[in-house]
Formats: structure tokens, C-alpha cells, sequence
């Protein structure tokens, strides 16, 4: 079985879908991936002839075991060229997730094996997300909460940013709203959107764009 790129992007994408909370369906990997509905039909079946995917009744996709091993692959080696490209040449957290799409076929298993000894082991890309399963309901039983839900008067760390939406990423970094970044939320406003207090400046921020960024109490202890 010959594993392409086309197929790689297939199965991260279900993978990353499922940790969105997302059950995957055709029309959700058009979605995540930007292609035509004909495309998401032949690409899923190519991947259930190769045993990677299953599809139930109703539509649902689910990884089979070969499926999520090569996805879980994909993905550390994404978040390790993302923490290359932050940690070893500067780059700015928010254009990194575009370019590491690019690299992430592109690297060996040795040179992969030789960031890993240079980066050491950390689990968090430069937007705070955790690579593989991470659910929302796994991120709430750690204390974490989408900052449109964080009351007014309430003092919150940022603890992660959705990395798929590069326009929003730059928004947020102008803001001062970024992975480890204290915000204080002034108030909850009537117009959908949000006051906030962000390193001693005052900015307002729309409740769709919130629920994009994840935070915890800026007392809550890290993750262990």
C-alpha cells in the first residue's frame, strides 16, 4: 500500500476533526480541507479499500488502528516543525502552522529523530495545543474553558489558540492575545463581543473569534 500525501492530509485532517469534537462526516473534510465534495468521495474510498478508514451506516469516518497510527505520526511531526521553526529560527508563532503543512511529508525519520534530540520533548506547539486527541471535553475536565464563556471580572490565562486560521492568529497577536498571554475580562457585552484587559490596554475582541482561544484560571496549576 503506497501512502500519498493526498492520503496523509486525509487522515490528519479526520484525526484533527475528532479532537475538534467534530463527527466526521464527508461534508466536515470538505470543510477542513477546502476541497470539492467529489474529491472527499473518491479519497474516501480509496481509504477504506486501503483499510485506513471505516464509514458506518449514517457516514460517520473513523480511523482504523494503521489510519491513526500514520495521522498520530503526521501530526507530532507537524507539531515538532512548528516548534523548529519558533524555537530554532524565530518565527512568528502564527505564520508557523502554514509552513510547517508544507515541510511536515517532506522530513526524513533521521532528521526528525534529530529535532526530537535538539527540541527535547515538550508536548505543546508555539499555539498551546497538544498534538493527537485532545478533545474539548478532555480540555474542560482539565479546568480549561473557550474565553466567550469566561465571566466578567474574571482574570484568565491563555492556554491555547485554534492554529488552523491564519487571519485570526495575526488578529489575536495584535491584540496581545496569544498562548501564555493574562487577560482580564471587563465585561460581556450585548453585541456579541467581548471587553477586555490585555497587558494594561483595553481591546475589544467578537465572541465567535473567542471561542477559538482556550484558557484556564490565571491561579489553575499546569497541566501535569
Amino acid at each position: 500500500m503506497r501512502i500519498t500525501i493526498s492520503k496523509e492530509n486525509y487522515l490528519k485532517a479526520i484525526a484533527e476533526a475528532e479532537s475538534a469534537g467534530e463527527v466526521v462526516i464527508a461534508a466536515a473534510l470538505a470543510r477542513w480541507l477546502g476541497v470539492s465534495a467529489p474529491a472527499v468521495t473518491m479519497a474516501v474510498r480509496r481509504l477504506k479499500r486501503d483499510r485506513l478508514i471505516r464509514v458506518s451506516a449514517s457516514g460517520a469516518i473513523t480511523l482504523t488502528r494503521e489510519g491513526r497510527e500514520i495521522a498520530t505520526r503526521l501530526i507530532d511531526r507537524h507539531n515538532l516543525i512548528e516548534r523548529m521553526l519558533t524555537e530554532i529560527f524565530g518565527m512568528e508563532w502564527y505564520k508557523v502552522h502554514e509552513e510547517a503543512e508544507h515541510m511536515e511529508h517532506a522530513v526524513s525519520a533521521d532528521f526528525e529523530r534529530r529535532l526530537r534530540e535538539k527540541l527535547g520533548d515538550s508536548e505543546v506547539c508555539p499555539h498551546g495545543n497538544f498534538p493527537g486527541l485532545d478533545r474539548p471535553q478532555d480540555r474542560r475536565e482539565r479546568g480549561w474553558i473557550p474565553l466567550d464563556e469566561a465571566p466578567g471580572g474574571t482574570s484568565v490565562e491563555v492556554t491555547s489558540v485554534f492554529e488552523r486560521d491564519r487571519k485570526l492568529l495575526e488578529y489575536l497577536d495584535d491584540l496581545g492575545i496569544r498562548p501564555g498571554s493574562a487577560l482580564r475580562v471587563i465585561t460581556r457585552n450585548c453585541d456579541d463581543t467581548m471587553t477586555l484587559s490585555v497587558a494594561g490596554r483595553r481591546v475589544h475582541l467578537g465572541c465567535p473569534a473567542a471561542s477559538k482561544v482556550w484558557t484556564k484560571p490565571q491561579e489553575a496549576a499546569a497541566r501535569k
